[in-house]
């Protein structure tokens, strides 16, 4: 509640996420910037600060706010740990620099201030109550200084030091103060929430032998390949055994012929649910061996949380309460109109039993997490309610805090933002169907300096084993080169449908942006052994991505002026400007475009005419620019240039 006599107004906090209902995000070394409008009756001094704290702590550390102009205040904090951390705002009318600022003008008008500096002792006892005993001798040699007339002028010079200016702002009254304390709080995910490289394939494609299912083994065998292409996440659709009744064939064919193996996504069968594994992949011993050797190689396993289950689910039987029953004794299967899913039945989370229920999904993230999983890739959370999320994230990340999880949820910007809101780590995005300029600077900027880059963290993918985008289905080695080139520079987390996008795998379902013969209903062959121009590009990029810490930002970006639509220009640096990248992409994958490009000189820092080597990562070849525009020119045989500044 306000205290009746305060006299200042605190409002317009930044960042502050719906009147402090949901918390925005870091990664630990990041810092918070807050800024808020603070201002008060008539002219006396208006001073303020940020108190934070950690949620393990319960000491509130400071830092005092500046304004910039306008009544507009900021001041920013580091995060160092993980976890949440607590924030608000307190200002006051800082009598005693009023007091110090009244006399100096005073002083100036060479008007006698005996009085004054009387008035003024007040403030000076009171910075003395605040300090060590031994520390208030020099305040006590001032007080006597200020009521001696003979001494005025000494005492004069006392009134309007900066050492005193100083002990006033390291010890200020706050009388009549008001705190801005509006649950605001701030997440600390670690690093590999704001940076990381996805790769995903299935593991029963894995298998060096042509028609043989594959196996944690054979994934296994293929982790340092993985590595070694620059990827530190790979992940892998459900692992569960799959349902039996209602199974999919190939091309997601109603019927299933004898040998199809099913949709990955249909979980549950005879064998076993949610904490079980599809039998033919492997023991849950050479599991454990997979996670270790992959960490051992520096890469995590992200596994698929389907909240959903086949027909013929262990839960049906055990738990029917859990499902939609139709009149006839049937189970309600899953549905988006006109497309159907014979194979899966939606948990019914209206349910009496949801207590039990969300009980027992939250155990089963909690079994995955003790195997050592801490990074899971959810499919449609959009389908299930947000508060459930929002509980059983909480409670996995109280549980393990290193735990992230991606949001796949390719659906309207309300929803995928109030996911994000709830505590989804990281979020599918519209990358994959942003083509033109326009479309990509519209959308950067929306994800860089929109409200949302306080909260929702992107992850652009190209492809997905649902999703093969028309601009690919052409198999135009250009195109896959530049949309990947796009994902991989633009966002700081980017991910891959790995072996079909390496190898350009493109035939499409007809009239449809789906895959033919599509890998979601059979396993494929894939000869790992294969190297080409696109291998080679992944993993020289995310080799650049780890040695230059601009690519490991997304709201860092800043396009650049090109008179020319199919070129996009845009420019990244470190928040230190220890590390400055300048990408220039020809969005045209069958012609060389060229144009003049205005270099951001203001943000690099440097004056025009003043040399900067333009070195391309990619290709080893430098440039010397010293102009504020300069001439770029793209062949589609490799469209782009990556360039690091030195000064």
């Amino acid at each position: 509640m306000r205290n009746a006599q305060s006299r200042v107004i605190i409002e317009a906090v930044h960042p502050e996420l719906d009147n402090g209902k949901h918390y925005i995000k870091r990664t630990v070394g990041e810092s918070v910037n807050v800024e808020a409008d603070i201002f008060g009756d008539g002219h006396d001094i208006v001073a303020a600060t940020l108190l934070y704290r950690h949620e393990g702590s319960r000491k509130w550390s400071e830092v005092r706010l500046s304004e910039s102009m306008n009544d507009r205040w900021s001041a920013s904090f580091k995060v160092d740990k993980q976890g949440h951390y607590h924030y608000k705002i307190e200002a006051w009318i800082d009598y005693a620099l009023n007091w110090q600022h009244n006399i100096a003008r005073k002083a100036e008008d060479n008007q006698y201030v005996n009085v004054e500096l009387l008035d003024g002792i007040q403030y000076l006892e009171y910075v003395k109550s605040k300090m060590p005993k031994n520390a208030g001798n020099q305040l006590d040699e001032w007080i006597a200084l200020f009521r001696d007339e003979n001494q005025y002028e000494s005492a004069l010079r006392v009134a309007l030091s900066s050492e005193l200016h100083e002990l006033f702002v390291q010890h200020p009254s706050k009388k009549f103060s008001f705190t801005y304390d509006n649950n605001l709080r701030v997440y600390v995910d670690r690093e590999k929430a704001r940076f990381s490289t996805w790769y995903e394939f299935f593991p029963r494609s894995a298998s060096s032998e042509k028609g043989k299912h594959g196996t944690f083994k054979d994934c296994e065998r293929l982790i340092p390949r993985v590595a070694e292409m620059g990827f530190d996440t790979l992940y892998f659709p459900p692992i569960h055994p799959i349902g039996e009744v209602n199974r999919k064939g190939k091309n997601n064919a109603t019927v299933a012929e004898s040998g199809d193996v099913g949709s990955p996504w249909g979980i549950g069968s005879r064998l076993g649910g949610h904490k079980d594994i599809h039998p033919e992949l492997g023991s849950l011993e050479d599991f454990k061996s997979l996670v270790q050797t992959a960490k051992n190689h520096g890469v995590e396993i992200a596994l698929d949380f389907a909240l959903q289950c086949a027909p013929d689910h262990p839960y049906v039987k055990s738990n029917p309460q859990w499902f939609k029953w139709r009149p006839d004794g049937s189970v309600q299967y899953a549905e988006n109109p006109p497309k159907k899913y014979q194979d899966i039945l939606p948990i019914y989370f209206e349910t009496e039993d949801w207590k039990n229920l969300w009980d027992e999904l939250v155990s089963i993230a909690i079994y995955w997490v003790d195997l050592g999983i801490e990074v899971f890739r959810v499919d449609n959370p959009h389908t299930k309610p947000y508060r459930f999320w929002e509980h059983l994230i909480a409670t996995v990340k109280k549980h393990n805090p290193n735990v992230l999880f991606l949001a796949e949820a390719f659906t309207r910007p309300r929803v995928m933002h109030e996911l994000a809101k709830v505590g989804f780590t990281q979020s599918y995005t519209y990358f994959t169907w942003r083509n033109f300029k326009h479309e990509l600077v519209e959308y950067m900027n929306e994800l860089s300096k929109g409200p949302g880059k306080e909260y929702f963290r992107p992850n652009f993918w190209p492809n997905t084993p649902d999703i093969n985008p028309y601009p690919l289905q052409g198999g135009n080695e250009t195109i896959h080169m530049i949309r990947f080139f796009l994902a991989a520079t633009l966002s700081s987390n980017y991910g891959m449908y790995g072996p079909v996008y390496e190898y350009m795998v493109h035939a499409a379902m007809p009239g449809k942006e789906e895959y033919l013969d599509s890998e979601k209903y059979e396993f494929k062959h894939w000869d790992w052994e294969v190297k080409n121009k696109m291998t080679y590009l992944i993993t020289n990029i995310n080799r650049i991505r780890r040695e230059n810490p601009a690519f490991q930002f997304t709201d860092n970006i800043h396009i650049c002026n090109v008179e020319n639509d199919k070129l996009l220009v845009f420019y990244k640096e470190t928040e230190d400007k220890s590390n400055q990248i300048l990408c220039a992409v020809n969005l045209d994958p069958y012609s060389r475009q060229s144009g003049w490009v205005k270099t951001p000189l203001d943000l690099i820092g440097v004056r025009e005419g003043q040399p900067m080597v333009m070195q391309d990562l990619l290709t080893g070849n430098s440039y010397t620019w010293a102009q504020e525009w300069n001439f770029v020119e793209l062949d589609p045989g490799f469209p782009f240039h990556l360039f690091k500044i030195t000064k």
